[in-house]
């Protein structure tokens, strides 16, 4: 990881901080405050108290000057500490955009007109113009590569610096504008208009100019105002009580009543949680084109992965070899070598890598004077016709018995037992044949990746079902799917298979996420609730999904999913300790207004606090130093661990719930001791 992931993951650099302080007081504007109803409240209380403060320093009716200044320059900072968790997680998105920014520069082109290279600038480019990029150039556009193949470097945006292949006519076609190519040469078709390129839909997202809040962001921001319609009454009433008991309640005390009980923690919080929940995403190296997508990654019950390169390594791999009766072990394998020295395929470079390994006689492979037959599509084989008239011929099963069977052969039983016996193991079985006679049997099998199982347990354990997909035949689907530990398979898949099961589970309520690079996997990307597309894809792919890995790595959904879920924890835990808050600071208020002229409100009073203005200070300094030390839970979210409904809702409540009670209590009464030195 270069230094640009590794410097983004400080929490607070003293720039940012810097550029978060101003950005508080900016938002104090009450246009951009208003979109958050409790703090835009609590403005207004501010604005009430400064009123008041000044009437004060002429009038003692509302109490000394000092005590109203006291109480208005604390709610004024309980705004710019909650200003500041937003501008603070905002920060760490713009810091991103920052170091982006620098990757998107106007870059020369050599446009291709006709026969003739033009030089000219990445800003001069429209779609469908193609230029050409050799090694040592910044590619200038997002685009599809046309003709070539080379080693791309992607370290400007993934932050990975191991190169990738890209090449033309596959699903890793797709080139972004502003990464290198370091060899060969590509010839590139532009996919979008200049200022629309994928490198400035980054920095759009992760600045939050783009960022909408969420359904459930949405439904918490009602409730927590509906909360707040609630104690509005309640404070209301308090008034008439307090003159029938005869009691004298200032303003500034019915202020920092209400201000406190009002669940201020929260709504102080809520932006920051989800900008930082878009923001734990892109540190993963995932692009998210809403927080919506974020967080209903938190809440799939169904998950689509591919079968080659998420589950497998992504190629088959030679494992053993099977003579046939009567050929020698190591004649065999020299058969296997020299079919597979025009195979240039992994599955074919696994061949020659095992038969080197098991020529244990180290007999010499030659090839003098031999002509290589390649694979072909209609035949396919491969394979050799050596100098002295021998043919071997490698490939799968029917077209070998063809070539045999033509000739008047016969194909072995025990070869066809053995076929069957691979395929039933979930392996794919190439025969080799020596003039038109069977020699014997390759065995290549997928690789599971390593650690997967316990993975896909994980997901299990969250409540969400894996499905595998692969073209394989359901034989060797179902083997695959068991070694792997998958709930379920679509084996034989085509487009329209992928589509009709993730329409399926949502038709019965269920929320689908899958990952796909093709252009074929567009429809069903654009489909499920969650799509991811890799940065290798095809522009359709990306411009069909909802977030786009920029590691290209499909296990990543695992990662997304949890990221999902910690943000729902994390809005769900600091919810609960915002509203539980209000106990204790009730217990520390209402006694202290009351307890004077109703004596049996002093049994209420179980904090002993100093006097009832120590106890109004007490309480709203407390619930303005909350929001600040909550800060780096809210961006770095609460640790999630897979475990049930139940369990985690009962974590929660005596965390957070509990803990929202108590920590009140002490923190009111340490600040309470310190503020009776004065009062």
């Amino acid at each position: 990881m270069n230094t640009r992931n590794e410097k983004s993951t400080a929490l607070f650099r003293k720039e940012m901080v810097k550029e978060s302080l101003k950005q508080s007081f900016v938002k104090l504007n009450p246009r951009i405050l208003i979109k958050n109803p409790i703090m835009f409240t609590v403005e207004v209380c501010t604005a009430v108290m400064t009123i008041v403060t000044v009437y004060s320093a002429f009038s003692n009716s509302q109490g000394s000057f000092v005590y109203n200044l006291l109480v208005m320059l604390i709610l004024f900072i309980t705004l710019i500490f909650a200003n500041f968790a937003e501008a603070i997680a905002e920060a760490r998105g713009k810091a991103q955009a920052d170091s982006l920014r620098k990757t998107r520069e106007d870059t020369p082109v050599k446009l291709i007109k006709g026969n003739k290279i033009e030089h000219t600038s990445s800003s001069q480019l429209k779609v469908g113009d193609e230029f050409e990029c050799i090694a040592g150039d910044i590619i200038p556009s997002d685009g599809e590569i046309t003709d070539g193949l080379a080693s791309i470097d992607e370290s400007a945006i993934t932050g990975e610096s191991a190169p990738v292949i890209r090449e033309a006519g596959g699903d890793k076609s797709s080139v972004t504008g502003g990464t290198k190519v370091l060899s060969d040469r590509i010839r590139v078709k532009v996919t979008t208009r200049p200022g629309e390129s994928f490198l400035d839909k980054m920095i759009a997202l992760v600045e939050g100019a783009s960022r909408q809040k969420t359904p459930n962001e949405i439904a918490l921001t009602i409730l927590l105002a509906a909360f707040t319609l609630v104690f509005t009454i309640v404070c209301i009433c308090l008034k008439p009580l307090a003159d029938y008991s005869g009691t004298t309640i200032s303003i500034a005390a019915l202020l920092s009543l209400f201000v406190c009980l009002i669940p201020t923690t929260i709504g102080g919080l809520l932006s920051a949680i989800g900008i930082a929940g878009m923001d734990r995403a892109l540190r993963a190296n995932v692009i998210t084109k809403s927080g919506k997508a974020v967080e209903t990654a938190g809440d799939i019950d169904t998950l689509l992965l591919d079968k080659t390169g998420t589950i497998t390594i992504g190629n088959r791999k030679a494992t053993n070899f099977y003579p046939a009766l009567g050929v020698s072990e190591q004649d065999f394998i020299a058969a296997c070598l020299l079919s597979s020295q025009s195979d240039t395929t992994p599955e074919g470079k696994s061949i020659v890598e095992l038969g080197y390994k098991r020529n244990t006689q180290e007999r010499k492979i030659v090839t003098t004077g031999g002509r290589l037959i390649k694979f072909s599509a209609e035949t396919k084989t491969s394979g050799i016709n050596l100098e002295d008239g021998t043919e071997i011929r490698k490939g799968a099963y029917e077209a070998i018995r063809n070539i045999v069977e033509s000739a008047g052969n016969s194909f072995p039983k025990e070869v066809e037992d053995t076929i069957v016996d691979i395929t039933g193991n979930g392996g794919t079985p190439l025969v080799v044949s020596v003039n038109k006679k069977v020699a014997g049997v390759i065995e290549l099998q997928d690789i599971i990746k390593p650690g997967i199982h316990e993975r896909f347990e994980r997901l299990r354990k969250m409540g969400v079902k894996t499905v595998m997909v692969t073209g394989d035949n359901p034989l060797t689907a179902q083997y695959i799917a068991t070694k792997a530990g998958v709930d379920d398979f679509i084996a034989e898949a085509k487009p329209e298979d992928k589509m009709e099961y993730i329409k399926k589970e949502q038709t019965a309520g269920k929320l689908v996420a899958m990952m796909g690079d093709g252009t074929n996997d567009a429809p069903a990307l654009a489909q499920a609730n969650v799509g991811v597309a890799m940065n290798s894809g095809t522009q359709a792919a990306k411009e069909a999904g909802n977030m786009v890995d920029l590691d290209n790595d499909p296990t990543k959904l695992i990662e997304i999913v949890e990221i999902g879920k910690q943000l729902l924890m994390t809005r769900g835990t600091l919810t609960t300790f915002s509203i539980a808050n209000d106990v204790a600071k009730y217990f520390a208020i209402v006694p202290a207004l009351f307890m004077v002229s109703i004596p049996q409100l002093a049994a209420l009073n179980v904090m002993q606090l100093h006097s009832p203005a120590s106890a109004i200070l007490s309480a709203i300094i407390f619930n303005a130093l909350i929001i600040p030390i909550l800060i780096p839970l809210a961006l770095k979210g609460v640790r999630y661990k897979p475990i049930g409904a139940s369990a985690l809702l009962r974590r929660n409540l005596l965390i957070y719930g509990l803990g929202g009670v108590i920590v009140p209590f002490i923190g009111i009464k340490l600040i309470d001791l310190f503020i009776g030195l004065f009062f």
